[in-house]
């Protein structure tokens, strides 16, 4: 069995994230040309060219693209384990569970982080907020252990762990808007507004549920603005010109004098929320986290992730 090139791929995942070997070489504290060396070496390794060099530019090759984005969580995965084995060889603190939220954290997750915390006390927590157009991508690239978004996720390199009760379809609109007075809509009229959108790398299948493109009947819905965050969503809604489909518990949990929040009725589905990390080995501490979900009053039953995918064909935990 070959060795493994563990330094060699430190170096290419950082010089992966810098794109400049100056700053590859000071975050690794070594000299430029062992950064070279070390690409080169890992190179030879795969056989194949990972990296195109100039003098004025650093990028990846389409090969050292993907297998950059196969590698990371890998090698994240693998230094947690190693990181936590000498920890607890040593008698340290673990390191802390990385959560990520997307938008907003129901109460049922602050209030199940609490009891989680009471009975793990040698366990810390990490809370990161989740771009809205970017649910998937600190779980894809290890910034978070595991995060709170929205379904759907078709990414193979991810699982459900636990989804929430579905949510009715909300949308706000300014409080001076056409469809402020009305108490519930059909989804087809979402064909006479200007859908905001987010801005952000998240898949075309989640785009479409969330922010479609065409009302269920296939009339093409206008969307002339995005935004980073559900904030900036709520304030460009609350002008009057555009409009922001979300769901009753943000709804709840964003009430403004200058908003009205509409039914939407007519969709397929509802909107859900899961706790979602990636596939394969994990801390037991999200099992856990994942279980207390579960024993929360109105959460599915179990025998939802009896199977090897959810009613709706998304791939869970086993």
């Amino acid at each position: 069995m070959p060795d493994l090139p563990v330094r060699e791929l430190e170096c290419l995942l950082v010089l992966a994230e810098e794109l400049h070997f100056g700053r590859t070489a000071e975050r690794l504290r070594v000299s430029q040309s062992r950064v070279s060396q070390l690409v080169a070496a890992l190179e030879r390794t795969i056989g194949t060219q990972l990296v195109h060099r100039t003098s004025r530019r650093v990028a990846l090759t389409d090969f050292g693209a993907d297998f950059v984005e196969r590698v990371r969580p890998v090698y994240t995965e693998l230094t947690d384990l190693v990181g936590g084995a000498r920890r607890e060889a040593r008698h340290e603190v673990p390191a802390p569970i990385r959560l990520g939220f997307q938008g907003i954290a129901y109460e049922t997750v602050t209030w199940t982080l609490t009891r989680f915390a009471r009975e793990n006390p040698e366990v810390s927590l990490a809370l990161h907020e989740i771009p809205l157009g970017d649910p998937f991508g600190a779980l894809l690239d290890g910034r978070v252990d595991a995060a709170v978004a929205l379904l759907p996720v078709r990414e193979p390199e991810l699982s459900v762990g636990f989804v929430f009760p579905p949510a009715p379809r909300m949308l706000a609109v300014g409080r001076g808007h056409p469809l402020a007075e009305a108490e519930r809509i059909d989804a087809e009229v979402l064909a006479t507004v200007d859908l905001v959108s987010p801005a952000g790398p998240a898949p075309d299948y989640w785009r479409d549920v969330h922010f479609p493109r065409f009302t269920p009947l296939g009339a093409p819905i206008t969307t002339t603005a995005r935004v980073a965050t559900l904030q900036e969503g709520m304030t460009l809604a609350a002008t009057g010109r555009y409009a922001l489909l979300t769901c009753r518990p943000v709804a709840e949990r964003n009430q403004r004098a200058d908003l009205r929040y509409v039914r939407v009725t007519g969709f397929d589905e509802e909107s859900r929320m899961a706790l979602i990390w990636r596939s394969g080995p994990r801390r037991a501490q999200l099992t856990k986290l994942a279980a207390l979900l579960g024993e929360l009053p109105g959460a599915p039953p179990a025998d939802l992730f009896a199977t090897a995918s959810s009613p709706t064909g998304l791939p869970v935990v086993s």
